[in-house]
């Protein structure tokens, strides 16, 4: 691609043209919704409870504010110029070609390996009902079902997350109102020991200590994966300008209900003791409480949380290696779209690694989630850390007078980007010092080694791409 090509595609968002804008309103901020609620808080806050005890809704909410930050400078950058490759594409010009490539691939690897947690989760809840089926057969099935939904059309993949996103929120607020009743009006078999003291009568807040409770925080921010989908749909948002501020905005209202209420509410109505991993806390609680085919409900509402993620999966893998494909860094089979505006290609070679997930059913299924979950939340750090470096060069480029300002900037300027980027630094030392987490460093390192591998190949092919962008990018000139 030439330089001529680069400040067209940056000036028009040539890497999404084709793309039908079929997203709405509603759908996006659905999407929004649900991407704050996950399987990470439906099955991975069942460990991080038995780890921190009621300390963990600390560690949600303080998880919660970092998350904030990065969705606001993120949202400051999609309204500067929103376009589906957008960590990518921010990182390829603030940071260099080098960083936008490795941005790319590297959030296509973190929605592969959440797909295969997504189905490892899905195939256990199926368990529950039927512990005759093979966690694989569940997953295998799962995986199929929801290719056929994304080879479709962007719409029907909006309107089947928009009823998952739906189903998660309905429920949740139902269980915060049942999990309400039981406190205030003692109901159900859980009434006579449910009681907010709960939250300090066993051992205290930190009933394990401070590190213990900070120890917890890279399965929390697992849970939080995917609140940045939002800058992937900007591409093919019928109007972005309108629906990604409001989607951004919400957050913490999100964030407050749906982890920090809901957690607050089920700790109170059972004692943090009870809770181990590998369960939901949300299906242990309601099977306390008593209520009729409660803990079915909840394992089904689990169950569409596993798959709303996983379909969102899909379609941002593919997006994502449009993006790399448009920019000469990956094979321009993925640069394809289908009659119906899909990138077909690059969804279907994610899917096929997402299998990865079914053969881990097969061969360690006591240790699939965790293996999966512990190589996405590094892949997603990775991801939260180039937005907000970008937000911060971007931030810079505007103070000096070099770019126009976004129409959504965020609050405090580059400041809180700072804090965050801190924060997931934080959080990067606390995954080296937990062995069992430890994993996903070794694979980051495998990952890197091989990313330079392919990023020499791509420079001794295309010298051209190593020339493009870097430390002081062509950028829109004020005036």
């Amino acid at each position: 691609m030439t330089s001529a090509k680069v400040t067209d595609a940056k000036a028009t968002g040539a890497p999404e043209e084709g793309y039908e804008r079929g997203l709405g309103s509603r759908q996006v901020q659905m999407i929004a919704i649900g991407g704050a609620i996950g399987v990470g808080l439906f099955m991975g806050a069942g460990a991080n409870i038995a780890k921190a005890g009621p300390s963990i809704i600390l560690m949600y909410a303080l998880a919660g504010v970092v998350i904030f930050f990065i969705m606001r400078a993120l949202g400051e950058l999609l309204l500067y110029r929103p376009v589906s490759g957008s960590f990518a594409e921010y990182a390829r010009e603030f940071l260099g070609p080098f960083f936008g490539f490795v941005t790319g691939w590297t959030y296509w690897l973190m929605w592969v390996v959440t797909g295969m947690a997504e189905l490892t989760a899905a195939a256990i809840y199926i368990h529950f009902w039927f512990p005759e089926i093979p966690q694989w057969v569940s997953a295998l099935v799962f995986l199929v079902v929801l290719f056929g939904v994304n080879l479709i059309s962007v719409k029907i993949f909006g309107e089947v997350e928009f009823w998952f996103s739906m189903i998660k929120v309905t429920a949740i607020i139902g269980m915060i109102v049942i999990g309400l009743g039981v406190l205030t009006l003692g109901f159900s078999d859980a009434g006579d020991t449910a009681t907010v003291s709960n939250l300090w009568s066993h051992g205290g807040i930190f009933p394990n200590g401070i590190g213990s409770s900070l120890m917890t925080l890279q399965g929390v921010m697992f849970a939080y994966l995917a609140v940045e989908l939002v800058g992937v749909t900007a591409g093919e948002s019928e109007n972005p300008e309108k629906t990604l501020p409001k989607a951004i905005n919400t957050l913490p209202w999100r964030i407050i209900v749906f982890y920090v209420g809901a957690l607050l509410v089920i700790l109170s109505v059972v004692k943090w003791t009870e809770f181990s991993a590998g369960e939901s806390p949300f299906v242990h609680a309601f099977g306390k409480i008593g209520i009729p085919l409660a803990a079915g409900i909840v394992n089904f509402v689990v169950l569409t949380a596993a798959l709303s993620s996983c379909n969102s999966g899909m379609y941002s893998t593919g997006r994502m290696l449009r993006d790399l494909a448009s920019n000469s860094e990956a094979p321009q089979a993925f640069g394809k779209l289908t009659a119906r505006k899909t990138p077909a290609v690059g969804i279907a070679v994610s899917v096929a690694l997402m299998g990865i997930g079914v053969v881990l059913n097969y061969v360690v299924p006591e240790k699939a989630f965790q293996y999966v979950t512990s190589v996405a939340t590094a892949a997603g750090i990775w991801t939260w850390m180039m937005i907000l470096v970008s937000h911060i060069r971007y931030r810079a480029a505007v103070d000096a007078g070099r770019l126009r300002a976004s129409s959504f900037p965020a609050p405090g300027g580059a400041i809180f980007s700072w804090v965050a980027l801190l924060f997931l630094v934080g959080v990067t030392f606390m995954i080296a010092y937990d062995k069992d987490a430890r994993i996903c460093l070794y694979v980051a390192a495998g990952w890197a080694v091989a990313l330079g591998i392919g990023w020499a190949i791509l420079k001794s092919r295309n010298p051209q791409i190593a020339a493009r962008g870097g430390d002081e990018p062509e950028l829109e000139k004020v005036g």
